[in-house]
């Protein structure tokens, strides 16, 4: 486990609800999300939906970024 760099701190009841939920759902749903976020991004960019194509295509990192915040959640605990 981590060592805990400020022992006085601990999260809110907020975080630790939202973590105890996420924490339920697979990592890799994160992963898959992205790729589901940049097919559809292809696919809209081919049938020359270009804004769309680009506002979907960048869902991409926030779902990685969510995803190895899952993980980490998961690995080392919320507090």
């Amino acid at each position: 486990m981590a060592t805990n760099f400020n022992p006085e701190h601990s999260e809110g009841p907020v975080a630790k609800a939202i973590e105890q939920q996420t924490a339920k759902l697979p990592s890799d749903l994160f992963l898959w999300a992205a790729l589901g976020s940049m097919a559809t991004s292809a696919t809209l960019k081919i049938l020359k939906k270009d804004k769309t194509a680009l506002f979907v295509g960048q869902w991409a990192a926030p779902f990685l970024l969510l995803g190895l915040y899952n993980k980490l959640v998961k690995l080392e605990g919320s507090d």
